[in-house]
């Protein structure tokens, strides 16, 4: 098993020079923030992730979650982490003032949220559900329910779950058959949800469910669900958790990855029906649930970085501990210094800096969002499916490559190098698969307007391109051409997109994956040059990375361009194709 190492001076490295976080916190005036204060609470987190949560990472996998009489007990040293990580106001970190939060910028928590997902996946997703709850209850709730449920969920005192699938109701939520009749000024829920995550445990004094339900007179399909809260105790008059309410986890999935988190299947109303109270106005609720599965996808693809660079981590480690064939003076040689070993841990490594400068851009768009900025809502809508899409999908290869350095030791359970790869193979499907967040960026994100938020991300990808053939430095000026031939090929295909996906539906779908894989390769590369113009500036400069660490920020983003940019030609053709072929056997054929 391998330790685990936050990795502070990258995650420094991107806040402060690609984000550009002290001008970021003066323009949305947060004056108390500055990346002095971003690099004592990252390295704090760090602190918890490698003492507490990583060595709990294995013990989940080993001994997961089990069910008796509808109440689930959480892995044995969960709960006393969890405790901990409540007391020290993680939970907190970017709720709003008003409810108890520390209201810090969205950025900031990613970066965080990082290295929690990194140490512990299986523990990280408790918090993460209940952080998109809060941001349902925020956008929709009314002022009565965001006064009883957001201070404690906020802190942590409670946890949150969301409700959406069902044995017949999958992705398709138009299926969805869960009832909630009306009963005073609350509902009466009932029906059943599978693939509920965290949808029960003892770590807190409540849950609180938020349930897709149909009222008795709601129109068919997805303009008929409402959401409504279900709280596992109801609250008495002074809002303290009292009587149990009528919901219970009926049974854990098992499951290949994840183990320590628990995965319920949650039964809504076996006797008199649960109490829930409407989110908002009914018949909205897949809009607002939509809120937290935003939230939720980003975080997903923050997953996809988390457990590769928790792989690399391991390869590293074990390719400079594993010795395989000798010098000529007899000395054994450690495989890190074998080239292919070599090249999957560079390709571990590019990947993972380009995941991480792509997921907190994405993040810092949403605090400028959240400000008013239109064109930075428009890239959030634009960068979403790609952060979840893309992310999760590169997660595959390397956590793979983490087992692959093992060579035969990787399919052995003890090294751990089978857990990371386990653990990262729901990460395509939960929260909408890689097929879902294809459809969604090029329909919804890409057609709809035209090809507008598309085209602006096109033109500042040129602009950085313009910078790097101006540059004096060849090895930039070479990134440049790379760069720039990668995103002609992408803007190609982008034109061939508009002009025929919409007038052809099976088209569409038939080239959305591999539009959206090359968009997170054209983005990642992109992310990675830019960086790689702001370390070439350092190094002219008095700073504290240090030469090493900012010539390396340059290699590996020439990395980058020679293994993974050529990807972004591959998928282009293959755009260009159509793909027409995709439904030319009868299915008695396939």
């Amino acid at each position: 098993m391998s330790t685990y190492n936050p990795p502070l001076q990258d995650a420094s490295f991107v806040l402060d020079q690609l984000i550009g976080l002290d001008q970021m916190c003066n323009d949305l005036k947060l004056d108390e923030v500055n990346s002095e204060l971003a690099s004592v609470i990252v390295e704090e987190a760090g602190k918890l992730a490698s003492e507490v949560l990583a060595p709990l990472n294995s013990v989940g996998d080993q001994n997961g979650a089990t069910v008796s009489e509808g109440a689930v007990t959480e892995t044995q040293g969960f709960s006393d982490a969890y405790q901990q990580f409540v007391e020290n106001g993680w939970a907190t970190l970017t709720g709003p003032e008003e409810f108890g939060g520390q209201a810090l910028p969205n950025v900031l928590g990613t970066a965080v949220n990082e290295l929690w997902h990194s140490s512990n996946m299986a523990f990280a997703l408790c918090p993460m559900l209940s952080q998109g709850a809060v941001e349902a209850l925020i956008a929709h709730g009314s002022d009565e329910l965001k006064a009883q449920y957001l201070p404690q969920l906020i802190s942590g005192e409670w946890t949150g779950t969301m409700n959406l699938t069902e044995p017949n109701a999958g992705s398709d939520l138009a299926a969805v058959s869960a009832k909630a009749v009306p009963d005073g000024e609350q509902f009466r829920i009932s029906g059943q949800k599978i693939f509920i995550t965290w949808g029960d445990h003892q770590m807190t004094s409540n849950i609180v469910h938020l349930v897709l339900a149909r009222l008795p007179d709601a129109p068919a399909g997805v303009k008929g669900i409402s959401l409504f809260i279900v709280p596992k105790y109801l609250l008495d008059e002074q809002g303290q958790p009292a009587a149990q309410n009528d919901v219970s986890c009926v049974s854990l999935e098992h499951k290949m990855g994840i183990h320590g988190s628990p995965t319920c299947v949650m039964s809504f109303g076996d006797n008199e029906g649960a109490i829930g109270y409407l989110v908002g106005e009914a018949n909205k609720g897949l809009s607002y649930m939509f809120t937290m599965m935003n939230h939720a996808r980003q975080s997903v693809g923050l997953q996809g970085l988390s457990i590769s660079e928790r792989a690399y981590q391991q390869a590293v480690q074990y390719s400079q501990e594993r010795f395989q064939g000798s010098n000529r003076d007899g000395s054994k040689i450690a495989i890190i210094n074998h080239p292919d070993v070599r090249r999957m841990l560079m390709a571990m490594k590019a990947g993972n800096e380009a995941m991480r400068a792509l997921a907190y851009s994405a993040a810092a768009d949403i605090d400028r969002a959240h400000h008013g900025d239109a064109a930075s809502r428009s890239r959030v809508e634009l960068y979403t499916p790609i952060v979840k899409g893309w992310m999760t999908e590169l997660a595959q290869e390397l956590t793979s490559l983490n087992v692959q350095v093992h060579g035969g030791m990787g399919f052995i359970e003890e090294t751990g190098a089978a857990q990371h790869y386990r653990d990262a193979r729901i990460l395509p499907i939960y929260e909408g698969t890689t097929g879902i967040q294809a459809l969604d960026l090029i329909g919804r994100k890409t057609l709809f307007d035209n090809g507008t938020a598309l085209k602006h991300l096109q033109q500042e990808i040129q602009a950085s391109v313009d910078t790097l053939r101006n540059s004096e430095s060849e090895s930039l000026q070479q990134l440049g051409r790379k760069l720039e031939t990668a995103l002609k090929q992408a803007c190609n295909a982008g034109d061939w997109i508009l002009d025929n996906a919409a007038q052809d539906k099976e088209l569409m779908g038939n080239v959305s994956f591999d539009n959206l894989m090359m968009m997170g390769y054209l983005t990642g590369g992109w992310l990675l040059a830019k960086s790689a113009i702001q370390a070439e500036q350092l190094k002219q400069t008095d700073n504290a990375y240090g030469a090493p660490f900012l010539n390396a920020k340059i290699s590996t983003a020439q990395f980058f361009a020679d293994h993974y940019l050529p990807r972004v030609g591959q998928h282009s053709e293959t755009i260009l194709t159509g793909l027409r072929h995709t439904f030319a056997l009868d299915i008695d054929l396939l």
